[in-house]
């Protein structure tokens, strides 16, 4: 998949240098919200080993890390994941942050637009499903831009690394 100088694919553990940095680039922005892959990323090796466990869910079907690459400078942009599958009915939950050097050019939307197009055609999702801090705007608008729609907040529904308890805003969006 690819847009204007953006390229999309799953991850590659090969890629575990460039994943590492753009967590370490930005990991006060995302420690509260990617607790889990920030926690697992501290060190190059700690990606590495991250990656290839990453792989292996790939394979299962499990989970899907869509990046955002930069076609201009071959570094990573973002991340789009898919994680949260039922396949019983079948749904997946969608998360995405963008490097702070590429936030506010559309990116994010755009990418979320083409990963969603592929993953409902390739893996036939019938739902898809965001959560975000009902504080963040920029990622309610990507959501809001890709069609989906508020089903509801859930208040002290998430708890950040810092320890504060916040409100979750849930959004959905319905396939035939």
């Amino acid at each position: 998949m690819t847009f204007n100088h953006y390229k999309i694919s799953l991850l590659d553990a090969n890629a575990s240098e460039a994943f590492y940095n753009l967590i370490d680039n930005n990991r006060s922005r995302l420690e509260d919200f990617f607790a889990g892959t920030v926690s697992k990323t501290k060190t190059l090796e700690e990606a590495l080993e991250y990656c290839k466990h990453i792989e292996h869910r790939i394979a299962e079907q499990s989970y899907f890390p869509f990046m955002i690459i930069d076609e201009n400078t071959n570094e990573f942009a973002g991340l789009i994941d898919v994680k949260n599958i039922d396949w019983a009915i079948p749904k997946a939950e969608l998360g995405a942050f963008i490097d702070s050097d590429y936030e506010g050019k559309g990116i994010v939307t755009e990418a979320t637009k083409l990963v969603v197009e592929h993953i409902v055609e390739t893996y036939k999702f019938k739902k898809l499903l965001c959560r975000a801090a009902s504080v963040n705007k920029g990622s309610i608008s990507v959501i809001l831009k890709n069609g989906f729609e508020l089903e509801g907040t859930i208040r002290r529904d998430y708890k950040t690394t810092k320890g504060e308890v916040v409100d979750l805003n849930y959004y959905g969006r319905i396939f035939n």
